[in-house]
């Protein structure tokens, strides 16, 4: 191979490296948005907290509804005009929210972010798996967790950007809402809050067409992830289908609890906040810090796998860390605060947080939750050869999980507390303790 052949495909590999980067981006600023519609829609709505959490509910189950459609779609339009697509229907949802915000209907809004999730859905099809094959399967970790970075800060930057629009003088608002004399007093404030959320979300919207037509003339090395050149294991090429493949069904399993986990972590502290007591104006930080958690663990994995430790470790290290965060997040009376130092990602200017030590530990589940994803993925789909695509919906489909927990969270909460609601946690990391030391080391049913 001469030097000319080898720059071109080093050249292309940074090339799509880059443009998978900056999809992770985009999936990090839209799907981070939640932790702030979710006290946004629970005061311009008027909802409980059960029915507040029906805005993670709409955006993830689309994943489960979506994700073998999209696994269709993909195979008629191919991986890059697959990508412009899933760009435009996001653009598509993000333009709901003008006359779900007019009309001041929370169904109208859970349809839009049921949209912005199936645009999500194919692009989340056709990147993970591609930046898995992309380069060596042993150091996939280590590139899904560069895409990770990429996610995290779009998902540190988003909730500031959109709380600093949509919930500017919220405690003003809160008290005139609370002197209101009359109901149509009360409603003017409401449609009033409710139509803050348009500018940002047409704004979205045409970054998002943008983007989509950009995709179209860039170029993209191409990889047919149906037809992947990796041998299946060994005396297992007679299998069928992929639910013979232990690794992944159990993958899927430690997944779906995963992102519930993880959506959790990052879209209930803001309300957790609240629910103590803390302003939105500290609270809003709070799903930012989450994220800097996990961006702080990204690098770990970057530095760390699998040159100091392997994928497998790096999950068994992850789901005690999250076990322990999440039990002292539970019993740390929630009286306790601490002030930290922090500044603003978009004005950068140093501002003093007071944050529940609760509350610090459930942002401290980032650094649990970072390495858990890119671990997951190349060890649910080693091995698979054909089926990888299939397999790859199938893990899709588990983002549902996102859709699912934080709904029992919120009924938790209304049951019991903000507080103690955070049990739900510890199963979650049990189960993906379990797939780190055991489950994915199963090739057979009936044997390892």
């Amino acid at each position: 191979m001469n030097s000319s052949t080898t720059q071109s495909k080093t050249t292309n590999y940074i090339v799509s490296i880059s443009i998978i980067g900056a999809l992770f981006f985009i999936f990090g600023f839209v799907t981070w948005l939640n932790g702030v519609l979710i006290p946004f829609l629970k005061t311009a709505c008027e909802l409980n907290d059960f029915q507040a959490y029906f805005v993670t509910f709409a955006f993830y189950i689309s994943y489960f509804i979506m994700a073998l459609p999209s696994s269709f779609i993909l195979k008629k339009t191919g991986f890059k005009n697959g990508m412009s697509l899933g760009l435009w229907v996001m653009g598509i949802g993000a333009l709901i929210f003008i006359p779900a915000a007019y009309t001041r209907n929370f169904g109208l809004f859970l349809v839009g972010l049921f949209i912005q999730g199936t645009g999500l859905s194919i692009l989340q099809t056709a990147s993970n798996p591609y930046i898995t094959i992309i380069g060596p399967r042993e150091s996939a970790a280590k590139r899904i967790s560069i895409m990770g970075i990429c996610n995290k800060l779009a998902g540190t930057i988003a909730p500031i950007l959109l709380a600093s629009i949509v919930l500017k003088d919220s405690i003003i608002l809160d008290q005139a809402l609370a002197q209101a004399t009359d109901l149509l007093q009360k409603t003017a404030l409401l449609d009033e809050m409710a139509q803050r959320v348009i500018s940002p979300y047409v704004i979205m919207a045409i970054v998002l067409f943008l983007l989509g037509f950009m995709i179209r003339v860039v170029h993209l090395p191409n990889i047919d992830i149906d037809q992947e050149d990796e041998p299946e294991t060994a005396g297992e090429n007679h299998k069928k289908n992929v639910f013979q493949y232990p690794q992944l069904v159990f993958g899927v399993l430690a997944l779906f609890f995963y992102v519930g986990v993880e959506v959790i972590a990052g879209d209930s502290i803001i309300r957790y906040g609240q629910s103590l007591g803390i302003s939105i104006e500290s609270a809003k930080y709070f799903t930012s810090l989450t994220l800097i958690g996990m961006m702080i663990g990204y690098i770990i994995g970057i530095a760390s796998i699998p040159r100091l430790i392997s994928q497998g470790n790096a999950l068994v290290v992850c789901a005690f860390l999250g076990i322990a965060f999440s039990m002292a997040a539970i019993y740390t009376p929630s009286s306790l605060m601490i002030e930290i130092p922090f500044r603003d990602l978009l004005t950068f200017d140093s501002v003093k947080l007071t944050i529940p030590i609760s509350a610090l530990f459930i942002a401290m589940l980032g650094i649990a939750n970072s390495l858990v994803w890119p671990a997951i993925w190349p060890l649910a789909i080693d091995g698979l050869g054909k089926f990888t695509k299939t397999a790859s919906a199938l893990l899709i489909m588990a983002i549902t999980g996102g859709a699912l927990l934080p709904l029992l969270y919120g009924k938790l909460a209304m049951s019991y507390n903000t507080q103690y609601a955070y049990w739900i946690l510890v199963p979650g990391y049990l189960i993906i303790l379990f797939y780190a030391l055991i489950g994915h080391k199963y090739r057979s049913w009936n044997r390892r």
